[in-house]
């Protein structure tokens, strides 16, 4: 009889469920804004990536051909993959939608023109977040550019403040 009344005793009471229960939500409190920000994190980590390897296809593309930046859209380095399968897409987290349209300061011609007046940033018009400066022309505003310039024409800073295009 004992050994019955010991087996009908054993388990958790109410107060040790709802102990482990509010820890377990102070723990979820949080871990799930830290796991946000990761995510976050790892899209910029991500298009930053992006940057830098579309730079590097430049880099190449002007030393095949001798000292020549590409003077499209950069629609001649995915011809034939050469130097790059496709132009990857820009994605910056909580601000723009991802996007591989790329804005050139005068070449129109299936991209998007931002002028020789374009500023050093150009914050997602005409839904385009990558821009080349494609014009041996400097801009008449903004940050000088050069022939050749590549950069992410977001406004808004990473998340550790600094500019998209500034690593």
């Amino acid at each position: 009889m004992n050994h019955a009344r010991k087996k009908l005793m054993s388990g958790f009471t109410l107060i040790e469920l709802m102990i482990v229960v509010a820890i377990i939500g102070i723990l979820a409190a949080v871990a799930i804004p830290k796991f946000a920000d990761l995510i976050n994190k790892s899209r910029e980590g991500s298009t930053k990536a992006n940057l830098a390897s579309v730079r590097s296809a430049l880099r190449i593309y002007y030393g095949d051909t001798e000292g020549i930046y590409p003077g499209d859209n950069l629609a001649c380095l995915t011809a034939n993959a050469k130097y790059l399968g496709e132009i990857p897409a820009a994605r910056v987290p909580s601000y723009h939608a991802a996007t591989s349209k790329v804005c050139t300061g005068m070449y129109a011609a299936g991209g998007c023109v931002t002028g020789l007046g374009a500023p050093s940033m150009w914050d997602d018009h005409l839904g385009a977040l990558w821009i080349y400066w494609e014009t041996d022309t400097p801009p008449m505003m903004g940050t000088l550019r050069q022939k050749g310039d590549f950069w992410i024409g977001c406004t808004h800073l990473d998340s550790k403040g600094a500019g998209w295009s500034t690593f």
